[in-house]
């Protein structure tokens, strides 16, 4: 593992990518910004991040054999590599907010965004970029955010916390050749927010609606139980869910 600290960038997935294209890069070479001015969320939102206290940071990995029909299992496992790790930290109430969000409570903590590098039907590489609020406590108007010492009532020492992260991670990914798509997914699901409880959805086109999460589809879509008992699926811009 490669660590390349940077004192400020716009973003550092766009770091990563831009010295990809300048240079060989080893795999899981990561990216750390004390300063991440421009970072993004899913679906184009900011991820705004006061300098200093928290971990914005991203990561590469490189594939062998991924095929692009199963590339959401790099979201699922990035997703529970953080979650582990922070287990481990004793942050309560953990949970995964589909697709990739960790809530504490109903309070998001953190924000995973990935970018999948494919040539023909293959994942040759992901760009994971991971924002974790640890010592920030002022969100301004945000709500239902907040982070490690808004939980917990004390600081982290971020080094601490992204080495745990970082080990998780890579402990996390050796699963996509040592385990099988459905014990992913199993894994991944038990850990899912609101999962099997009655949940208000609003949709692409403003209509509200309630259901049943029962899970994901094997291309990451988000499985909804109706309340006339129909099952849908919905792919990441087509529905939000309400608290």
């Amino acid at each position: 593992m490669q660590l390349i600290k940077v004192d400020a960038t716009d973003s550092t997935n766009a770091y990563l990518k831009k010295m990809m294209l300048q240079k060989e890069t080893a795999d899981f070479t990561v990216v750390l910004a004390q300063n991440q001015y421009a970072g993004r969320g899913q679906m184009g939102t900011r991820w705004l991040s006061e300098p200093g206290k928290n971990l914005t940071f991203s990561i590469l990995k490189k594939h062998k054999n991924l095929y692009a029909r199963n590339q959401f299992g790099i979201t699922m496992l990035s997703s529970l590599g953080v979650y582990k790790a922070l287990n481990q930290f004793l942050i309560p109430d953990l949970h995964v907010k589909w697709p990739n969000d960790i809530l504490s409570g109903p309070n998001k903590i953190c924000g995973i965004l990935i970018e999948n590098m494919t040539s023909g039907q293959q994942v040759q590489a992901s760009v994971i970029g991971i924002g974790l609020n640890v010592n920030q406590t002022d969100f301004g108007p945000l709500e239902q955010v907040s982070s490690l010492k808004g939980i917990m009532g004390r600081a982290f020492d971020l080094e601490v916390v992204l080495q745990g992260i970082l080990t998780h991670l890579q402990h996390s990914f050796g699963h996509l050749e040592t385990r099988s798509a459905e014990e992913i997914r199993n894994d991944y699901e038990s850990h899912l927010f609101r999962k099997d409880k009655p949940s208000a959805f609003r949709q692409e086109d403003g209509t509200l609606f309630m259901g049943f999460i029962r899970g994901v589809s094997d291309e990451g879509k988000l499985r909804v139980e109706l309340e006339n008992d129909e099952e849908v699926s919905f792919d990441m811009k087509e529905v939000q869910l309400l608290y």
